[in-house]
């Protein structure tokens, strides 16, 4: 890996590393600077995608609704960087305790995340986050461990 594409990888994983803190510290501010504006999020909530970053952080803003307080963890992060694009994916659980005062363990997600480069600054333009599911009865399975 040559010097340029080995410090985007490093940048990829920063912005990674505080869009977990800005989720932890409920900041929307801190996660609309880390998604273009543009961003097309394929979520596990419906509708099917969230268009604009409006969008996006109305999502979180539903899940941060739920929780005193939350931890997003992500595990087994891989990256891959080109000039101007790059992807990740890993695994993410968000986790904590809820308003009613039940702490949840959560479940693990599959995510993805889509970099594009705008104006020097490496942005999320695309993300999607999944869970298995079982065939026959067309239920998530979110009882897996990465």
């Amino acid at each position: 890996m040559d010097a340029r594409h080995e410090t985007a990888e490093t940048e990829l994983r920063q912005h990674i590393t505080s869009l977990a803190g800005a989720l932890h510290a409920k900041d929307l501010e801190a996660i609309r600077r880390i998604y273009s504006p543009d961003v097309v999020s394929f979520d596990v909530e419906p509708p099917l995608q969230h268009v604009g970053i409006e969008a996006k952080l109305r999502n979180w803003e539903r899940a941060f609704a739920l929780f005193v307080e939350l931890t997003y963890e992500v595990r087994d992060l891989a990256i891959t960087a080109g000039d101007d694009v790059a992807f990740a994916h890993a695994f993410g659980r968000l986790s904590g305790t809820l308003n009613s005062g039940v702490s949840t363990p959560g479940m693990w997600v599959r995510a993805t995340f889509c970099f594009s480069r705008i104006d020097g600054d490496w942005l999320i333009a695309h993300d999607q986050v999944s869970v298995p599911f079982d065939m026959a009865t067309g239920r998530g399975v979110v009882d897996l461990q990465p």
